[in-house]
C-alpha cells in the first residue's frame, strides 16, 4: 500500500494558475468525540448581535469552546439569566444552574468597525474576573477577533494556548467524468471556515507547509512535468521557484527562524536530505548513504532534523544532528514509522504507524520512547500536530474530510467536504 517510494513519487500532468482570491468550498467542523467531564460553561449572547445569528461573535466563541471538546455550553434557552457586564454575574444564579464559568459581552457598531467588550467571570471564585478587554477591529474582521477571544478564555480556562486562531492548509482533489483532475491548495481557518484556494491546477500539488510567521506555504508543483519547489506569500499571493533540480524534488520544510528549507532531492542519486538558505541559496547536503531519505521536519531549537528512512530496512523516524552530522533511530516500535511531525516543545513525536497492515496516527515521547496510537480507522495519513501541541489534524487515504484528535485521545473531530478528496493538510503556527 504505502512504500517509501510511494511517498516521494506521484505520477505528471500540466496545467497551472494562481488564484489568491478564490473562494473554497468549506469544512464544515463536527465534534466525534468529546471528554467525559467537559467543563460547563456558559456564553451569554453579547449585547448588540442577535442571539441565533451563527456569525455573531458570541456564536463563534460558542463554537469554538464546544470543538475543542473539553467544554460543555448551555444552549441559551438553557441559561438562568442573560447579564452583558462582568459587574452584573451573580454568582450564586450560576451556581445553582452547575456553570463554572460565564462569558458575557457587548457589541457596538460604528461605521464599518465593530466595538467588542467581554468578560470571563469565574462563578466559583471572589477574584470574579478571569479576563476582560475591550478590542475595535474592522467589520470583516469579527469572526478573527472571535476566534482570539475563545483563545483568551481556552488559556485562563485551561492554562494551554488556544489555536483557533490558527489556520491550515490543505490540498483537494476534484474529479469529474471526462475531464482532468483539478487540484487546489487551500487554507482556511482551523474550524474550517473562510477558506481560499491560493493554488489552483490540473497536475498535483503536495506537501504544503507554513513558514513559522504564518506568512507565507512552501509546496512541490508538478507544474511543467517534472517536480518543482515553490513559497507563495499568503498576503499577496506572489511566489517563487527554490528548488527544480533534475528527479525528485519534494518535501519542504522550514527552519525555526524561516531562514531555511530542509527538502528532499534526488540529483545526485538515491533521495536525501538537503538545506536551503533561502538568502543565498545555498545548498547542503544533510544525509549520506544508498537508503532512501525523506519527509525532513527541523526541530524546534533548528539543531536537528527528524526525517523517514528505509536505511534500517523499513521506513522509520531518524534524527541527525545538524552540528555533528550524527544520524540516531528514534522509532522502534512497528515495522513502519514515516511522516514526523514534532510538537513545539520537542518532547513529542507524531507519526503515521503501521501495525498489522493497519495505517493509524501514533505519538511517541521522545524521553521515554513510549508509542501510543491515537487513531484506528486503519487508513490514516499525513498528520500535522498543533502549535501547542495538543491536537493533531491529518487526513484519510481517499478521504473527503480531514480528521483531528488530541494527543491523550479523548477529542476527537472531523471536517468533511463535498469538494472531492481532501489531503496533506498542514498546520499553521500560532497567528498575531
Amino acid at each position: 500500500m504505502r512504500n517509501i517510494t510511494t511517498i516521494i513519487i506521484c505520477s505528471l500532468l500540466s496545467f497551472v494558475c494562481l488564484s489568491p482570491a478564490v473562494s473554497a468550498a468549506p469544512l464544515e467542523l463536527v465534534l466525534t468525540q468529546g471528554v467525559d467531564n467537559a467543563m460547563p460553561i456558559a456564553i451569554v449572547p453579547f449585547a448588540g448581535q442577535p442571539a441565533d445569528d451563527a456569525s455573531a461573535v458570541s456564536s463563534v466563541v460558542q463554537a469554538d469552546l464546544k470543538f475543542s471538546g473539553r467544554f460543555k455550553p448551555l444552549a441559551t434557552n438553557e441559561l438562568p439569566a442573560q447579564p452583558h457586564t462582568a459587574t452584573d454575574v451573580q454568582q450564586e444564579t450560576w451556581k445553582k444552574a452547575g456553570v463554572e464559568s460565564v462569558v458575557v459581552g457587548k457589541v457596538e457598531q460604528s461605521g464599518g468597525n465593530l466595538k467588542v467588550n467581554f468578560a470571563l467571570v469565574d462563578v466559583f471564585n471572589a477574584q470574579r474576573i478571569l479576563a476582560e478587554d475591550s478590542f475595535t477591529v474592522p467589520a470583516n474582521q469579527a469572526r478573527r477577533l472571535s476566534h482570539h477571544i475563545a483563545d483568551v478564555i481556552y488559556q485562563k480556562l485551561t492554562g494551554v494556548r488556544g489555536i483557533f486562531s490558527t489556520r491550515i492548509a490543505y490540498v483537494t482533489v476534484h474529479r469529474n467524468p471526462g475531464q482532468r483532475a483539478r487540484y487546489q491548495l487551500e487554507i482556511a481557518d482551523a474550524d474550517g471556515h473562510s477558506p481560499r484556494a491560493i493554488l489552483t491546477s490540473n497536475e498535483p500539488i503536495m506537501s504544503p507547509s507554513w513558514s513559522n510567521d504564518g506568512k507565507r506555504i512552501a509546496y512541490v508543483s508538478f507544474e511543467g512535468r517534472r517536480a518543482r519547489i515553490f513559497i507563495s506569500d499568503i498576503a499577496s499571493g506572489q511566489r517563487r521557484m527554490v528548488s527544480s533540480y533534475p528527479r525528485i524534488n519534494s518535501a519542504p520544510a522550514w527552519s525555526p527562524d524561516n531562514s531555511r528549507l530542509a527538502l528532499v532531492l534526488s540529483k545526485d542519486g538515491s533521495p536525501k536530505i538537503y538545506t536551503l538558505s533561502l538568502g543565498s541559496g545555498q545548498l547542503q547536503q544533510i544525509t549520506q548513504g544508498r537508503a532512501i531519505d525523506t519527509e525532513p521536519t527541523f526541530s524546534p531549537d533548528g539543531r536537528s532534523i527528524y526525517f523517514t528512512s528505509d536505511r534500517g530496512g523499513s521506513p522509520q523516524i531518524y534524527r541527525v544532528n545538524l552540528g555533528s552530522g550524527q544520524v540516531d533511530r528514534v522509532t522502534y516500535t512497528g515495522a513502519y514509522n514515516a511522516r514526523p511531525s514534532i510538537t513545539r516543545d520537542g518532547k513529542r513525536l507524531v507519526t503515521l504507524h503501521r501495525a498489522e497492515g493497519s495505517y493509524n496516527i501514533a505519538v511517541q515521547d521522545l524521553q521515554t520512547g513510549t508509542l501510543n496510537i491515537l487513531t484506528r480507522s486503519g487508513r490514516d495519513d499525513s498528520p500535522s500536530v498543533a502549535p501547542n501541541g495538543m491536537m493533531v489534524l491529518y487526513g484519510q487515504e481517499g478521504g473527503r474530510d480531514l480528521r483531528v484528535v488530541s494527543v491523550d485521545k479523548r477529542v476527537q473531530l472531523s471536517l468533511p467536504t463535498s469538494a472531492g478528496r481532501v489531503q496533506d493538510p498542514a498546520w499553521s503556527p500560532f497567528l498575531n
